[in-house]
């Protein structure tokens, strides 16, 4: 019987694989860095297959148990097609036929989706979103993006591209972002422009997770900074809550490792912004799921695909 599922999550950063069984438990792991592949999409996809090919030796599992691969990845996706259409964080990805040529390469089933909504189903089927029919789930990393699970369905809109929280404008000018447009969310809350923020407030190169030990250590400036960017992500939330009236919110990505030095204000801003009754029931969750929330996202997105 085919029991495991392999997980890819594809960040900007990382790639990380994990084995899945059928209990959603990652039994292997295999993960490596985008950047020494990211200026040659053949490269990252040899990359890609060659990873695979180390996990499932590491699982010491059958390929014949294999019920086929889950990849979320950060950008437009048509999962219908197997195609990546755009990738904003990684040039040189546009109308790409992913799962044509993994198939060809691995001789598996492979399934491929938004990374945020691959992380949807994997929060609300395992982890903090559990049990609610209508939940957003944001991912905050490299790029920020969000999955909706509307009426107990993961929403995908006309042509898959619902849930682009981090390309809706703040402002109606600002600085550009890498989609192309301006005053985007994802143009404050990103990890990039985390870290050149945070490069302007100590006057030298600063990671979102040393700003984040630093806030641990109680600095006062890194506890403002962390305060500016969840008043910036709770603006942008005002109008997911006032559009689409979930009962929670959870949000994951590497950027929610800081969410005790954001979620008071987050609560705050969203109460004094938004409607009061949609805000009044609102749940904000952090991820439970964590940095394994993609590879098990993803493998849920290969059994509900697989399993009838």
């Amino acid at each position: 019987m085919k029991s495991y599922v392999i997980g890819i999550d594809v960040g900007g950063t990382n790639i990380k694989l994990g084995l899945v069984d059928s209990q959603g438990k990652i039994t292997a792991r295999n993960n490596f860095l985008t950047a020494p592949y990211a200026s040659s999409k053949k490269s990252l996809i040899n990359a890609l297959a060659v990873a695979i090919k180390e996990l499932i030796r590491r699982g010491e599992v059958d390929k014949k148990s294999i019920l086929g691969i889950g990849i979320g990845l950060p950008g437009l996706i048509d999962p219908a097609k197997g195609m990546v259409n755009f990738l904003p964080n990684i040039p040189g990805w546009k109308n790409v036929p992913l799962k044509e040529i993994l198939e060809k390469k691995l001789h598996l089933p492979v399934f491929l989706d938004n990374d945020a909504k691959v992380v949807a189903l994997g929060e609300w089927k395992l982890g903090a979103g559990k049990g609610f029919e209508h939940l957003v789930c944001l991912t905050l990393g490299t790029g920020v993006g969000s999955g909706l699970i509307l009426d107990g369905r993961l929403y995908r809109g006309q042509t898959n591209t619902a849930g682009e929280l981090g390309h809706v404008p703040l402002n109606e000018k600002g600085p550009l972002c890498h989609c192309g447009g301006s005053a985007c969310l994802e143009r404050t809350i990103g990890n990039r422009y985390l870290s050149e923020k945070a490069a302007q407030v100590y006057g030298k190169e600063m990671t979102p997770e040393q700003m984040g030990q630093r806030a641990q250590a109680g600095d006062a400036r890194a506890l403002r900074f962390w305060k500016e960017a969840a008043t910036h992500l709770a603006n942008g939330l005002v109008s997911v809550v006032n559009l689409l009236n979930p009962r929670c919110i959870v949000i994951g990505g590497g950027v929610a490792n800081n969410f005790p030095y954001m979620e008071k204000t987050i609560k705050t801003v969203l109460k004094k912004r938004a409607l009061k009754i949609p805000v009044k029931p609102l749940l904000i969750k952090k991820s439970l799921l964590g940095e394994d929330a993609g590879i098990l996202g993803a493998q849920v997105l290969v059994r509900h695909a697989t399993i009838r």
